[in-house]
């Protein structure tokens, strides 16, 4: 019986992983027959689960949804992923499932064995959850906007910022907005946006998604907690070729450099490669010898570009920003105040 009911859990696991198996697959995988594998299936249905059965040569069997929510089976790096993943939600960021992440974690960590209990409490111990540096997200328009994601039906929403206004920006050298970040640009409202839906991205606190815009014709990323969904959703669609491959990468480039409301060329005393190390967005340096590079830099203003340049930890040279040049002498001054008493 003890053996009966290990292969029964066995089952039940290899029906979580994969969508759909194969008789024969699974048979070969647990170790007995087909005759027996329908014998479980059975004994699986008879304790709840829906497992559906595909007959013909192609069939198999899937675990269907059913009315009840069957045991997760995790191996170690799984619960452990599970436990801290669940003590990150806790902390804030999508908003109204703080609560519902710390009664799951209580579940979680009650069956955990001691060895897993301690991983997830020691990296608990090294790490502190940073609060703020992002708007919060509302999980059911997180749920809604993947939905639409995954059944390629089209959005539509007001894009909002804090004061009611619609918010938007436009990249230098352009005429259209290329991606939509805090920059005012009108106090009325704009009709609401039409889009198709392809990735939902989370960088750092924040969630972006990229989409199509039927109206500008072009690929533009937007600020989750910026949008206001309107029901019903639109069309379904034909998903488009993604701008690039890795969707993340898109996402930083178009956000940071759209979202620049100042911007200065400096000469920076240090290789390209150690500039683009550590820069918290990325940019592209003109590389002038091997231990020095120009770079376009931008910021919401000259002191927090002149905060961000003095993170380098190299010589530079403004080029061509006076106010970036005042900015820097500025907070210089003020370094050499606060250590004026050793000297």
């Amino acid at each position: 019986m003890l053996e009966t009911s290990a292969r029964l859990l066995r089952l039940l696991s290899l029906l979580q992983v994969r969508r759909d198996w194969s008789g024969a697959d699974l048979a070969e995988r647990l170790g007995v027959s087909t005759r027996t594998l329908r014998t479980d299936v059975e004994r699986l249905r008879g304790l709840g689960y829906p497992v559906e059965a595909r007959p013909g040569v192609a069939g198999g069997y899937r675990l269907g949804a059913g009315g009840e929510l069957p045991p997760l089976l995790l191996d170690d790096d799984e619960a452990v992923a599970v436990a801290v993943g669940l003590r990150s939600a806790a902390a804030g960021g999508i908003a109204g499932i703080e609560e519902t992440s710390v009664r799951a974690l209580v579940k979680l960590e009650q069956v955990l064995p001691s060895r897993l209990r301690h991983r997830v409490r020691t990296l608990a111990g090294a790490t502190v959850a940073v609060g703020g540096g992002g708007g919060r997200v509302d999980a059911e328009v997180l749920t809604a906007i993947a939905g639409a994601v995954r059944d390629r039906e089209g959005l539509r929403f007001d894009y909002a910022g804090g004061g009611g206004g619609v918010w938007g920006s436009r990249q230098e050298g352009s005429d259209e907005p290329t991606a939509e970040v805090d920059r005012p640009v009108g106090d009325e409202m704009q009709p609401p946006r039409a889009v198709e839906p392809h990735r939902l991205v989370a960088w750092g606190r924040r969630w972006y998604l990229v989409a199509w815009d039927n109206d500008r014709e072009a690929w533009r990323t937007f600020r989750v907690d910026r949008m206001r969904l309107k029901t019903p959703n639109g069309p379904r669609f034909t998903p488009r070729e993604l701008p690039e491959e890795d969707v993340a990468e898109f996402v930083r480039r178009s956000v940071g450099e759209a979202s620049w409301q100042y911007r200065a060329r400096v000469k920076v005393f240090a290789s390209a490669a150690y500039v683009q190390n550590r820069m918290p967005i990325p940019i592209e340096p003109d590389v002038v010898d091997e231990d020095t590079c120009i770079v376009e830099m931008g910021s919401d203003d000259p002191h927090q570009l002149a905060l961000w340049l003095g993170l380098l930890d190299a010589d530079f040279e403004v080029l061509d920003a006076p106010e970036l040049a005042a900015a820097a002498r500025d907070v210089g001054d003020r370094f050499h105040r606060a250590a004026r008493r050793f000297g």
